[in-house]
């Protein structure tokens, strides 16, 4: 398998998905989870713990479902606890893809975003309120 396909997230697959419940909560390898719901308008995306490539099926999952429902994607990412850069391949692939807010990330994934460049590129916001209304 050539190397660009196999790192592929699953936002750009069509995963068939159909529309969630009102809230719904996903476990992910290793203690990862993803804890989704609607707000004022927005749906917002709970993550917790580690994302890579081994990880990140349920996040991105949930992402590409939300993006494609909802006008604005808000991920709360304050319980992150260590990405890499399949994480930060699957936020650019959902910004690109519609509007993304990311809410408190954690000072492990803030510094990555740094480090990358990624954070002239995403919106950061300090609350999942303050995200919506922006």
């Amino acid at each position: 398998m050539p190397w660009d396909e196999a790192g592929v997230p699953a936002l750009t697959r069509d995963t068939r998905a159909g529309l969630l419940p009102q809230q719904a909560a996903t476990h992910a390898p290793e203690g990862a989870a993803v804890l989704q719901y609607e707000w004022l308008g927005s749906w917002v995306v709970v993550a917790r713990g580690s994302y890579d490539m081994d990880s990140i099926a349920p996040l991105s999952d949930a992402l590409g479902v939300a993006i494609r429902k909802c006008p604005k994607v808000i991920l709360d990412a304050s319980g992150i606890t260590f990405a890499d850069s399949t994480l930060l391949n699957l936020l650019i692939l959902t910004h690109q893809s519609g509007t993304l807010r990311v809410v408190a990330p954690s000072p492990q994934l803030q510094r990555l975003c740094e480090i990358t460049g990624v954070d002239g590129v995403l919106e950061t916001r300090t609350s999942v309120d303050e995200a919506a209304v922006s």
